[in-house]
């Protein structure tokens, strides 16, 4: 069991959880995208004590001329017409730690959005900045305990950015890389190839700017109450 005064940080990636478990006082969550897992996971950490909940890692940008490796403190989290607003003193200790982060509203999805019509189309329905497969659970999660919440993620692909089918469905359900399924994809279409790899290079930008924030950020991920 964790001991008590600790915060949980959910994940997609295990790559990204994998960065969150090196600050002290962080249970780090890598949900693969599966609702249900991570939300799952997420309440067993409750009961063992958590005290916040943070959805940390890469996302996809909404908004046009956000870049690869732009730092997004959440402001809410938009999700099926809800929206859920962060922590007011865990949100403002990031932006204060992190002084390039924009404050922005966030998007949830059930599922990876990869499309640069899609992205557009959902930026101008929602005016929200970024996207990504955990922030809506996470929220979900901590309004109905009433535990407080917040959201950091750093943007791995840009707005006018389609992703190649290589890397929408390139992730196991733990959180690790499904290299078997990408290869069976490039090997369906190889001309996808290029598309692939500025992705990845994108998304290495990206987890170098999450690393950057977990080492500015300290114990709990800047949580300003772990008793």
């Amino acid at each position: 069991m964790q001991a008590p005064g600790f915060v949980v940080a959910a994940t997609g990636l295990r790559a990204e959880a994998r960065i969150a478990e090196r600050t002290p006082c962080v249970k780090a969550i890598a949900g693969g995208g599966d609702e249900t897992r991570l939300a799952a996971l997420i309440e067993r950490a409750i009961e063992d004590g958590a005290r916040g909940l943070i959805s940390f890692g890469i996302a996809g940008a909404l908004q046009p001329r956000l870049e690869p490796g732009a730092c997004i403190v959440g402001s809410s989290v938009l999700f099926d017409g809800n929206r859920f607003a962060t922590d007011d003193a865990w949100t403002a200790h990031l932006l204060a730690a992190l002084s390039d982060a924009r404050c922005e509203a966030v998007l949830g999805s059930a599922r990876a959005v990869g499309d640069a019509a899609a992205k557009a189309e959902l930026h101008r329905a929602t005016g929200a900045a970024i996207v990504d497969m955990e922030s809506h659970v996470v929220a979900r999660i901590a309004v109905a305990r009433g535990l407080p919440f917040t959201v950091l993620r750093v943007v791995a692909d840009s707005a006018d950015q389609s992703l190649p089918p290589a890397a929408v469905n390139g992730m196991k359900p733990d959180g690790t890389p499904d290299i078997a399924g990408v290869l069976k994809s490039l090997a369906s279409q190889p001309g996808q190839l290029p598309d692939l790899m500025r992705t990845a290079f994108a998304a290495r930008r990206a987890m170098a700017g999450l690393l950057r924030c977990h080492r500015l950020l300290g114990p709990g991920l800047g949580f300003v109450d772990l008793g």
